[in-house]
């Protein structure tokens, strides 16, 4: 069916049972409803001036007088569903998608792309699955939703896996650059829909598309690679774990191999009794801490006393108080004490 260039003046609803259906560069002028089954339909460049839905019918249409459309040549055909092929040039702030295929539909240079909205169970292309190997790399792509231009772009790449598809013949060339903004704009239809998960995908799409992207300086690049090796742009939690529990078995190999201080730093306190009384002052010090004897790794690993493991999650504690000085009267030592310790050189009281 070939409606290119028509010029829709009024309201009108429209349904086609058709295998594709040409609506290039078509005005409409008024609110409009298409309704279709079978159909691969296309709206490059066409102009809605007001609100426009294009809907896959699940049933057969009903003609006026009662009887449904007699659908013969598409016996064979087990799916009715309705795909779009593209939507280039197109202005989508009144456009809505209910229902349609849009696994292999161009994006590429629409306007407004925010303000779509979709309605029903409307798809997109996915990552090929497995796992691929690149030379002795394993390749694996976390399922998430995509553009088929991205497939169109990455199939075009000199390293590129099987999975993704060519583009065709008429679909032009497009890049991470000019994709960039169509996945940020179709996130925010996804968030505004209240559609997370999609919403999710496509913000993992962006984050792609602007690390491919050949308009960035190298430092935004390299920061951006990785927060996706960490992180996967904060989208998967598996690669965070991942990185902590790698982490956490470092510090458990760096524990189990230096070890802690073998003893406990020693204070020694030394002072002078003033011949005439008052009070004592002790300057207290201490030796700094002694690294574990040198043992072969396996050794440290298989000691037989216990107390020398260190112990995971505990903290060595001082001893709570003054630290560096500490002031003390005569009255407070001990009989004998100032001169079994030699401390003074007067004993007289």
């Amino acid at each position: 069916m070939m409606l290119s260039g028509a010029v829709f003046g009024g309201p009108v609803t429209l349904s086609f049972a058709t295998p594709r259906l040409e609506c290039r560069r078509t005005r409409w002028s008024s609110t409009a409803e298409v309704r279709l089954r079978y159909a691969t339909v296309d709206f490059a460049h066409a102009v809605f001036e007001y609100p426009l839905t294009i809907a896959a019918e699940p049933d057969p249409f009903v003609l006026p007088d009662g009887r449904r459309l007699a659908e013969e040549p598409f016996a064979g055909v087990l799916d009715a569903a309705v795909r779009m092929a593209s939507l280039r040039g197109v202005d989508a702030a009144h456009l809505v998608l209910a229902d349609v295929d849009l696994t292999g539909c161009l994006f590429a240079r629409a306007l407004h792309l925010d303000q779509l909205r979709l309605d029903g169970a409307c798809t997109f292309d996915t990552v090929p699955p497995a796992v691929h190997w690149r030379g002795w790399r394993p390749i694996r792509f976390t399922q998430r939703r995509t553009l088929a231009e991205e497939h169109h772009w990455r199939a075009s790449q000199p390293t590129a896996v099987r999975g993704w598809n060519v583009a065709v013949f008429d679909a032009g060339r497009v890049g991470p650059l000019q994709l960039a903004p169509v996945y940020r704009a179709l996130r925010k239809a996804f968030e505004d829909g209240k559609h997370e998960p999609g919403a999710a995908d496509f913000y993992y799409g962006e984050m792609e598309m602007r690390r491919h992207a050949d308009d960035i300086p190298r430092s935004e690049r390299s920061l951006l690679t990785a927060y996706w090796a960490l992180s996967g742009y904060g989208m998967r939690a598996s690669r965070s774990l991942a990185w902590l529990g790698a982490a956490m078995l470092v510090t458990i190999v760096l524990l189990m191999g230096l070890g802690l201080p073998q003893d406990a730093p020693k204070q020694e306190a030394t002072g002078t009794v003033p011949t005439g009384g008052g009070s004592v002052t002790f300057e207290i010090d201490k030796d700094d801490p002694q690294k574990p004897h040198r043992r072969p790794v396996h050794r440290r690993a298989l000691r037989e006393s216990p107390e020398h493991h260190p112990q995971l999650g505990c903290v060595p504690l001082r001893r709570p108080g003054p630290d560096h000085r500490r002031h003390l009267h005569r009255n407070d030592l001990p009989a004998g004490r100032a001169r079994s310790s030699g401390l003074g050189s007067d004993s007289r009281p």
